[in-house]
């Protein structure tokens, strides 16, 4: 699937079953001829189990709901809760063990081209061990009226990608862009994504691929906050802008 500045919603995905019970969606994959960002949806029944092998240039979870047991290598890894978010080690082989809570989890794959060391350096730490990063402990930055956490990045345990949960009031801002490539996936709220010139209507499930350059601009049209999850490389900072339109 070549996904460059596409909007998908997951219910409109076909899920694939594994042999193990867990279902997953491929919602995004940007790569084109060259290697990109790949988003997943893994949702994970109360008893079935997730096995599989981190890509070559490591990957970004979180956890949308639901919790469930980690192993890395055959052997016991951090659990995993609601707003968690994870470094998978680049070729880390995993299990992911449902007992009553049924699981959704979200999984972005890195490129290998720019991940050759996805880690920031540090002699004391295990490579093959996940990272692991909770919303509820992460700092709240602003950006105009708009707050997100950075749950990874540079100086927070990934040198080449950064993972955020942000919050947009009700309203719109002006028209921007970014230096770097970002998917986008609604967590909760509704609203609309003006892209170019087009819009497209938010709901929780909704993915949106914003290529660097792209104008566009996510307003909130419900009462509530709208939630969402973004994935961006190069690493820099959600409020990075290259331009700004009023």
């Amino acid at each position: 699937m070549n996904a460059v500045g596409a909007v998908v919603r997951a219910e409109e995905v076909e899920a694939v079953r594994t042999k193990t019970g867990a279902s997953l969606k491929l919602l995004l994959d940007t790569g084109g001829s060259a290697p990109g960002l790949v988003r997943k949806m893994v949702e994970i029944p109360a008893g079935a189990t997730f096995v599989g092998t981190a890509s070559a240039g490591g990957e970004l979870w979180f956890v949308v709901s639901g919790t469930a047991s980690l192993d890395l290598e055959n052997e016991p890894g951090p659990a995993l809760s609601q707003d968690r978010g994870l470094w998978m080690p680049a070729r880390a082989a995993y299990r992911v063990g449902v007992a009553e809570l049924d699981l959704r989890l979200d999984i972005v794959t890195l490129p290998k081209a720019i991940s050759e060391s996805p880690s920031e350096p540090d002699p004391a730490a295990d490579p093959r061990t996940p990272r692991i990063s909770d919303l509820v402990h992460c700092d709240v930055e602003t950006t105009g009226d708009r707050k997100f956490r950075v749950l990874f990045g540079p100086g927070r345990g990934c040198a080449v990608a950064t993972q955020f949960v942000g919050e947009i009031p009700p309203g719109r801002a002006p028209d921007h862009s970014h230096p770097y490539d970002e998917v986008v996936l609604i967590l909760s709220g509704e609203g609309v994504a003006h892209i170019d010139g087009v819009e497209h209507a938010l709901t929780p499930g909704t993915c949106l691929h914003l290529p660097p350059g792209q104008l566009h601009c996510l307003e909130n049209t419900g009462p509530g906050m709208l939630r969402v999850l973004g994935v961006f490389h190069p690493a820099d900072s959600p409020a990075a802008k290259l331009q700004s339109h009023s």
